[in-house]
């Protein structure tokens, strides 16, 4: 699913009206009515409402959006429309001039402060005051309203965006000055800046309603952001020939674990293992032998001379693909062992956990790591990487930044873990839940990307169904286990699962 700026939106928007085509006032309709029906499914009846309203289209989504309320069984609807003495206009004004025709709306019009209604806790806020087209923060009288509904209590439906927040930047934005709301619901496809983490607060559950934005217009209109969804993962994922054989499917290098730490090794082996790859070589230290084949009996093994560590990897040229640092720690031997692997590996890599941070404490061994390789940091190891950042969309710029230097194919982990190729183009995932923040899941992810690698997967590709992959197994295992108790071995239980779903 393409993601657009909040200053193309609107192309969209045009081009809809003109080539469906449709009016405009029809458009705010068809668009209202989606959010009156999200809002009635979700509450009990005879709820009260409070809409607030501005003086753009946005307000005048939520004059449509209160009429639609008024013909259900709620007892009134309190109407609250910003007055900066220019009235309304246009399809906003058509709005407010079909409430006069319904009997339980109470429309008010706000120039101070001591006109607002009294909010209780149990008050169904819907905010409509300002939409997408947002661009410095709220002050005035509008800000002023904003906070009174933070501080309420009250239960708040934001339409399309929380105002007062931008669409991609918000980091001169005031904190205080954006409506803090309950639910979300937003027009065809999520905002950017709700990608970030930092703005969960004034998101709160985001439902995307689609309003029938005309297809062509979406298509033609170029972007660098992106939704991986189940669409693209069912179109990607390989369908396998009924003559195949484990050579088909590669050969692949797992480089992971130290003494104490062979269970990072354990985990992306069967990650990898589940993920399809034909033929497994795990490379520990002498101490982790025992345990891997014990725990891992498919996969085969590579001894390091070292009793502990990760120092060398001999006789690398039969591997299609290669993955490295999970548990193999920082110690001198290992940043010599890995600079040596880069310099013979002609193979996709895909980099994790120390190979990272070695990376971030020597970076002349950037450019010795092969093209296109996949980096996996978690946020504190891409700041290591590629420096500080005080929220999202400047993690966002930097990563763009980073991939396109190095020529990487970079996947910062989170709640919508980020891909990015090294043309810049971005791809936020759509699977995962809270229960995946525990200890070994990136040791999984990195297994399962190395598996996708040593089929032939594309890196770019291999990045972005496996983050899916991952997280789809994430949400299975979460829905048996619960959040709290899942670990890192329940994902790659739940791969099998996960790849019949994306395969359905």
């Amino acid at each position: 699913m393409k993601l657009f700026t909040t200053k193309q939106i609107p192309e969209i928007d045009r081009y809809t009206i003109e080539v469906e085509p449709i009016a405009d006032i029809d458009l705010m309709e068809r668009a209202a009515d989606e959010v009156a029906k999200y809002i009635v499914q979700n509450e009990a009846n005879e709820v009260e409402y409070y809409v607030f309203c501005g003086p753009g289209n946005n307000g005048g989504d939520g004059l449509a959006v209160a009429r639609m309320l008024a013909s259900t069984d709620a007892p009134e609807v309190h109407v609250y429309i910003l007055d900066f003495g220019k009235g309304l206009h246009g399809a906003p004004q058509t709005n407010l001039k079909r409430l006069d025709e319904v009997e339980n709306v109470k429309v008010s019009f706000l120039s101070e402060m001591d006109e607002l209604p009294v909010l209780s806790s149990d008050a169904v806020v819907v905010d409509a005051l300002f939409g997408s087209g947002v661009n410095r923060p709220l002050e005035g009288l509008p800000a002023d309203i904003v906070r009174y509904i933070n501080t309420s209590g009250a239960k708040v439906y934001s339409i399309d965006v929380p105002s007062g927040l931008m669409g991609e930047d918000n980091g001169a934005n005031i904190s205080e000055n954006i409506v803090q709301a309950s639910y979300t619901v937003t027009f065809q496809f999520p905002k950017i800046s709700f990608m970030f983490p930092e703005n969960e607060v004034y998101t709160g559950a985001v439902e995307v309603v689609g309003i029938g934005l005309h297809p062509k217009g979406i298509s033609q209109l170029p972007t660098r952001y992106h939704l991986f969804d189940d669409n693209e993962a069912h179109s990607m994922v390989y369908q396998r020939a009924k003559f195949s054989h484990k050579g088909t499917f590669g050969h692949a290098l797992l480089i992971a674990g130290a003494y104490g730490k062979i269970g990072a090794a354990v985990l992306g082996a069967k990650s990898c293992l589940r993920s399809g790859a034909g033929l497994l070589t795990v490379h520990v230290p002498h101490t982790g032998i025992a345990v891997l084949q014990t725990a891992v009996p498919e996969a085969m093994t590579s001894i390091d001379e070292s009793d502990l560590m990760f120092t060398s990897a001999q006789n690398i040229e039969n591997f299609t693909a290669i993955g490295a640092g999970p548990g193999i720690g920082k110690k001198t031997n290992t940043v010599r062992g890995l600079k040596e692997l880069f310099k013979n590996a002609d193979v996709p890599m895909v980099l994790d956990a120390d190979a990272l941070n070695i990376i971030a404490g020597n970076e002349d061994m950037l450019k010795l790591v092969p093209p296109n390789s996949v980096f996996t940091p978690h946020p504190k190891e891409f700041e290591r990487l590629a420096g500080q950042v005080e929220n999202g969309y400047q993690r966002m710029i930097k990563a763009i930044e980073y991939a396109q230097k190095n020529n990487i194919v970079l996947v910062v982990k989170g709640a919508h873990t980020m891909v990015v190729n090294p043309t810049g183009d971005v791809w936020w995932n759509t699977t995962g839940n809270p229960g995946m923040a525990t200890a070994g899941s990136g040791d999984t992810l990195t297994g399962i990307i190395l598996g996708l690698l040593a089929q032939g997967y594309a890196t770019f590709d291999a990045a972005r169904l496996g983050v899916y992959i991952h997280g789809l197994a994430g949400d299975i295992a979460g829905a048996q286990r619960g959040y709290e108790a899942l670990i890192a071995s329940d994902i790659t239980e739940n791969l099998g699962e996960a790849f019949k779903l994306v395969h359905k």
